[in-house]
């Protein structure tokens, strides 16, 4: 042991957090009513403590849409003198981003029907059960080790389609003659975070891969998508092994593959599985095949450090041209019998915002959100509260002073897509105003304010 670690110890959680009646599902501008429960939804803590209040971390990872900061707030509120020595600022949620989880926030769809759950019945719900799986975890802390692995598997793809003319489109038409390229790159990196017991058997992991679990993103029944798949098959070829989900920045990513749609339904046919198993049987291969090298470099005396910030972020400015195509949409909108009435508030509400943030925007500049910056051994953590476009992580992580660095989107909040400069350009869904709160500009500031944390943490704890 030297001045900077000390012995780590370690502890999990997890509660079921499926709505226990019918409820509105996230994902869609439509309203979806649930239709009963395909598999269920979790929340799935870690806690890894280092001794003290700056050396701890409870990371819990929910089968959700988004994860807001009133959600979260909710969790501490609820834990409040509940667990001697933790820190409640060291908590953070972070989402999976399925769309097929019940609506937790009441600020896009409209009020339920009778009978149906409300946005607010609904986060009662997580925040009791998330709760929960964190004092589980907190009070299952026993000694034990860390180490890490990096894997591959394919997942992820870059879902914005680029025509010769420079526009671009979400899920556009790869077979058009126009077809020039997919905008953006791809991550198909596994990064995991194993834990392991006083005699060195595996006791959960932390996947990390860049890509929103949204293979069953249209249907009726509450369901976790894919990680459902991903988590039986790991306990089947693992045991009874806790495995938390982080996001990495993925924004502008899908797990369909646009230039060979057909190919990839052919191949899980001839294979006899479902997309999501064919991801659960490609993510559970890329984690167990690298356990065993995780296995032989496990640390039980190292470093733990764990900064939060409260960051400040230019916004988005709305021009006049687009408060002025916003109040256009909206009449179009509203006086269109063609569109279906349980899309409309949606839509509404989606182009209303840019009116509202057009009025604010001079007096509200900013937009504050809360960072996450950790470092378990030569592992760091770094998380950010946007869909945040994939190429913002692969700038942390190559300049990251880390061996391994797990970036986390849609973590402590949930602020919407955060495009690149070129995916600006571009325009469409996910990198036009209506999409985003923050731009580029901010997008450059959230790099460089968690690198410096990172080189500071890196600095205070012996490099």
């Amino acid at each position: 042991m030297t001045e900077h670690t000390a012995p780590v110890r370690i502890g999990w959680g997890r509660k079921e957090i499926t709505p226990p009646r019918p409820c509105m599902l996230q994902g869609q501008f439509y309203v979806r009513i649930s239709e009963g429960v395909a598999d269920p939804l979790y929340a799935t803590a870690c806690a890894v403590d280092g001794g003290t209040p700056d050396a701890q971390a409870v990371m819990v990872s929910c089968d959700l849409t988004g994860v807001s900061r009133k959600l979260q707030d909710l969790v501490r509120q609820k834990l409040a003198g509940k667990l001697a020595g933790l820190d409640l600022s060291r908590i953070f949620l972070n989402a999976t981003h399925t769309h097929t989880a019940p609506v937790t926030g009441s600020h896009w769809y409209p009020p339920p029907p009778s009978g149906v759950m409300t946005p607010e019945e609904c986060a009662e719900v997580v925040a009791e059960k998330a709760a929960q799986a964190v004092e589980e975890a907190w009070n299952r802390r026993s000694a034990g080790g860390v180490s890490w692995a990096l894997s591959h598997a394919v997942v992820g793809h870059n879902r914005r389609v680029l025509y010769r003319d420079g526009t671009v489109k979400m899920y556009g038409k790869t077979d058009d003659p126009a077809f020039e390229s997919m905008e953006g790159s791809e991550d198909h990196s596994v990064g995991l975070l194993c834990t392991w017991d006083a005699k060195g058997d595996l006791t959960g992991v932390v996947v990390n891969l860049a890509c929103p679990s949204q293979l069953s993103e249209h249907e009726m029944k509450v369901s976790a998508d894919f990680w459902c798949d991903i988590r039986a098959e790991l306990r089947r070829r693992l045991g009874d092994v806790y495995v938390l989900p982080q996001c990495a920045p993925a924004g502008d990513q899908s797990p369909r593959y646009l230039v060979n749609r057909a190919l990839e339904a052919e191949m899980c046919s001839r294979r006899g599985l479902t997309p999501r198993q064919e991801v659960g049987r490609r993510v559970a291969e890329a984690v167990v095949g690298a356990v065993p090298v995780a296995h032989r470099y496990i640390s039980s005396e190292t470093v733990v450090a764990h900064a939060v910030e409260q960051v400040a972020l230019p916004v988005r400015m709305v021009t006049e041209k687009e408060r002025d195509a916003a109040e256009a949409a909206i009449a179009r909108i509203e006086s269109d019998p063609k569109i279906d009435e349980k899309a409309k508030h949606g839509l509404v509400t989606w182009h209303r915002r840019i009116l509202n943030r057009f009025e604010e925007q001079n007096s509200h500049p900013v937009l504050p959100v809360e960072l996450h910056v950790i470092r378990i051994a030569d592992v760091a953590i770094a998380t950010n509260p946007f869909e945040l476009f994939l190429d913002y992580g692969h700038r942390i992580r190559a300049r990251s002073p880390a061996a391994l660095t797990l970036c986390v989107q849609l973590a402590a909040g949930s602020e919407g897509y955060l495009p690149t400069e070129r995916a600006v350009r571009g325009g469409g869904y996910g990198a036009e105003v209506m999409s985003n709160k923050v731009g580029p500009e901010g997008g450059r500031m959230l790099v460089e304010r968690t690198l410096a944390h990172l080189a500071e943490l890196w600095a205070a704890t012996g490099g």
